[in-house]
């Protein structure tokens, strides 16, 4: 196994107080040697991801995002505050995608002896990258409560709904999320040997699971009554409207639990048991929850497309103006 592979996969659960990504360890671990699915000297079953994958993988995933934003901003009729959050939680989506494609291409270029970056230079490389990723974290937890919130909004308050989301609302949570986004990975950084980081990003990601979840128990089970008090046709086909946008919603929360859950189950076990061989074990496969998280990037795209018709016109359209356009 190349020494780069082996950094991501033996990602050292100590130096994750410090990192999300295994760019600080990127050259430490030269001399450590494994194969596919090799037991180490714990007994513990590494699983080998090549370089490649997550280059692949991160470049689909950027792609997708970017005509995911870029369908937005061509479609007038995707100018809403839905669309809006699906919008910015693209560009969410986008900010793990970048930082695994810049940090893949160095491990490659480095690997095969094209580039040597000066240690202080990768440090500050490393903490480029981490702090894109926290942010992805923060804005895509804040974005997928607030796209919940607007589609409860939306059931329960139906009437009322233009003048409850206006856009210029919409457009202050987005810049109160963001702010709050690029402020929590500064302070990662800042304070990044300090506990203290951790347990907020594991109590933030527990608290928004219980607020979605709250939200979207109420939406199902009090929306079929809801709706039959809603009498007029019009009104009765935008209720179903909004529960699609409800169970889309719902989905996309529930991929974002499986791939980043081990994530933070990762950051849980680092502050409970750090020295307990079956942590250590645990530990020893992060490349594979990292995969996972590339995965989110690539899926959620896939999501929007499927569960909008509109969305799914207009990236039909982006991709064929650009095939024709090459052609």
């Amino acid at each position: 196994m190349d020494a780069e592979t082996i950094n991501r996969s033996q990602h050292n659960p100590s130096l994750l107080h410090v990192d999300f990504s295994p760019f600080n360890d990127f050259m430490e671990d030269n001399e450590t040697n494994s194969t596919d699915g090799e037991r180490n000297l714990m007994g513990c079953v590494q699983i080998r991801i090549p370089q490649e994958l997550f280059l692949t993988l991160g470049l689909i995933s950027l792609v997708e995002n970017i005509l995911v934003i870029c369908a937005t901003i061509r479609n007038r009729n995707l100018h809403s505050p839905m669309y809006y959050f699906i919008c910015c939680l693209a560009v969410s989506d986008m900010l793990v995608s970048v930082s695994n494609v810049v940090e893949t291409v160095f491990m490659l270029l480095n690997d095969h002896g094209l580039l040597y970056v000066h240690p202080q230079m990768l440090h500050y490389l490393d903490n480029v990258i981490d702090m894109m990723i926290c942010s992805s974290v923060v804005s895509s937890l804040s974005f997928l409560c607030t796209i919940a919130a607007d589609r409860y909004v939306t059931i329960f308050y139906a009437l009322r709904y233009h003048s409850i989301m206006t856009t210029q609302r919409a457009v202050a949570l987005i810049v109160a999320v963001w702010l709050a986004s690029v402020t929590s990975s500064i302070l990662f950084i800042l304070y990044h040997t300090n506990d203290a980081v951790i347990v907020c990003l594991v109590t933030f990601f527990c608290i928004t699971l219980v607020f979605n979840a709250v939200l979207y128990l109420h939406m199902f089970f009090l929306a079929h009554g809801h709706s039959r008090r809603i009498v007029a046709v019009q009104k009765n086909r935008r209720q179903s409207t909004s529960m699609k946008g409800a169970i889309t919603l719902t989905i996309l929360l529930g991929v974002f639990i499986i791939c980043w859950g081990p994530f933070f189950l990762h950051l849980i076990l680092i502050l409970t048991c750090p020295n307990n061989p079956f942590c250590n074990c645990f530990f020893q496969n992060f490349n594979l929850f990292l995969i996972l998280i590339i995965c989110n990037s690539l899926i959620d795209p896939l999501i929007y497309a499927y569960r909008s018709q509109e969305l799914r016109k207009t990236l039909q359209e982006l991709v064929l103006c650009s095939w024709c356009a090459e052609m």
